[in-house]
């Protein structure tokens, strides 16, 4: 996941620290996204599920001309990009999912920088620096006393943390259940489906998955708990049966700057995106906002 502000909600910063890296594997996801899989050597890795880890794209020489463009552009130095990892903690090896940013006329401001080389052409042995690890889209040491379920609701690139948090879950706290929301274009777009349905099978008493599909022409013909449309409150109180006791962990698209600029020249409010959707759905249902933990990119 992109588009998350790398000095924002540092809690911990004894945990930033930089090192090199290695690619050991670049595994496609889906047609545009890919988990890089990074050996480390013998680095601690001191992270929660969940946190997110940067990468400067100075250090790579074939980006020199577009940052230097892009900075006489802006007016300002590029900043590292931010990508959630796809690993948990008691993982052998550290992983990023990168979806690959697209530039589309009168929506998108800049062409992306980094996101294409990381997805496309980044090779099996490349040599990189990265920083980490930070965030506040984490599971708290308590969590069992709060609650016994786990809500994830996530769209596209958005179930990047949710699946390391999902994993790390199963693995260290028994007593929760989760019911995983996941909404994309078409069944071709699921991150992690292979491995969200092996996760399923393995933990059919703890773990459900409801996909949904907004521009499949018959998702049901892919199982039963395959539906068609975006995330309405319909599905919310399907997946929340009691309201008042779950935990949500919800990431997704949201409203941008940039959206929020280009309404005020237009003289009209940001239209509401992914988030902000279901936000309003999880408060209809009558969850409270201290029951949510919300992590956006745009």
């Amino acid at each position: 996941m992109s588009g998350t502000d790398p000095e924002k909600d540092a809690p911990d910063r004894r945990r930033i620290k930089q090192m090199e890296v290695m690619v050991a594997e670049a595994v496609p996801e889906t047609a545009d996204t890919t988990t890089l899989v990074l050996f480390t050597g013998n680095d601690r890795l001191d992270y929660k599920a969940g946190h997110f880890l940067t990468i400067d794209p100075h250090q790579f020489e074939g980006l020199e001309r577009f940052i230097a463009f892009l900075e006489d552009l802006k007016g300002k130095r590029e900043p590292p990009r931010a990508y959630s990892m796809a690993s948990s903690p008691h993982e052998k090896y550290l992983a990023v999912t990168v979806k690959e940013e697209r530039y589309v006329t009168g929506l998108t401001r800049y062409p992306p920088l980094l996101s294409p080389l990381l997805v496309k052409r980044l090779a099996r042995g490349t040599r990189l620096v990265v920083t980490g690890f930070t965030g506040p889209y984490t599971l708290s040491d308590d969590i069992e006393s709060k609650t016994d379920h786990l809500v994830h609701i996530c769209a596209g690139s958005g179930s990047v943390p949710n699946f390391a948090i999902l994993k790390y879950a199963l693995h260290h706290h028994p007593r929760l259940r989760h019911t995983f929301v996941y909404s994309n274009r078409t069944w071709d777009d699921v991150i992690f489906r292979k491995e969200l349905q092996a996760l399923g099978q393995a933990h059919a008493d703890r773990l459900r998955l409801l996909h949904t599909l907004t521009r499949e022409p018959e998702p049901q013909r892919h199982g039963r708990d395959v539906r068609a449309g975006r995330i309405g409150i319909e599905l919310l109180r399907e997946a929340i049966p009691d309201p008042s006791s779950c935990r949500v962990f919800a990431c997704g698209p949201a409203i941008t700057v940039h959206d929020r600029r280009a309404a005020r020249e237009s003289g009209t409010e940001a239209a509401p995106r992914f988030l902000e959707t279901v936000l309003e759905g999880l408060k209809t249902l009558g969850v409270k906002n201290e029951q949510i933990t919300r992590e956006s990119y745009g």
